[in-house]
């Protein structure tokens, strides 16, 4: 049985929680095999003739504990355990640590309060990137894998909607349009020209942390991240 995951931090997610559910079943495990995947499978056209040439490895019961050990730390209450499965042997999965390096950034950052992401989606809107499809759909130009669509528009919002926001022109109706209704989200994101404010300005240059304006309310994997639980990422942990 083989496996295909996109390299991806959310399919390799999807990989480590599979391995950690078949733990428990080695007679499943001796059955599977891993695709290294170092490509967007989606982009693959139908008629491409390599895929025998993806590197295939046969899943190990050690393989499955350095799975398990990521997708266990991810669920945890903190994010400690996810920086600390960083030093072990996960050369397995060559694709895994990176992936998880990706998520461990995407925690506010000492200084701006900002994930990855989030920085990088204000450094875009400051360039003059008004509108928000090349924020939704050019990966190429946002740099970062990690949420899809969804999440970037509900990252926009947090970035729009705070007391102290940090961008300005997004649509106001997102403010009471039902999540669930997409195609009307999606038009007034469409409607969105984008700016950056003064206080978004200030946060850019380093003079500012958004942390310390705005509520923070999200989680990161098993870690439910407030004003007053706020694991920042700087090359390292630490809490404020």
């Amino acid at each position: 049985m083989e496996l295909w995951f996109d390299p991806d931090p959310n399919d390799q997610l999807q990989l480590a929680c599979l391995l950690d559910h078949v733990r428990s079943h080695p007679e499943t495990v001796a059955k599977l095999e891993l695709r290294l995947v170092g490509f967007d499978l989606m982009m693959i056209e139908p008629t491409w003739k390599g895929w025998s040439e993806v590197p295939l490895v046969k899943v190990r019961p050690a393989h499955v504990e350095a799975a398990s050990k990521v997708w266990r730390a991810y669920r945890a209450s903190t994010p400690e355990a996810s920086f600390d499965v960083l030093q072990h042997d996960l050369s397995a999965f060559p694709l895994l640590r990176p992936a998880l390096l990706d998520l461990l950034q995407e925690l506010p950052w000492s200084g701006s309060g900002l994930g990855a992401t989030e920085m990088r989606l204000l450094e875009l809107i400051g360039a003059g990137f008004m509108g928000t499809n090349t924020l939704f759909y050019l990966r190429g130009f946002r740099q970062r894998g990690v949420f899809n669509d969804k999440e970037i528009g509900t990252l926009l919002e947090g970035l729009a909607h705070g007391p102290q926001p940090a961008i300005a022109g997004l649509d106001d109706e997102l403010r009471v349009i039902d999540p669930e209704n997409r195609r009307a989200r999606v038009e007034a994101y469409r409607r969105s020209r984008l700016t950056v404010t003064e206080f978004g300005k200030a946060v850019l240059a380093g003079g500012e942390d958004l942390s310390r304006h705005n509520p923070i309310d999200r989680w990161w994997g098993g870690t439910h991240l407030t004003n007053d639980n706020l694991w920042r990422w700087n090359l390292a942990l630490t809490k404020s």
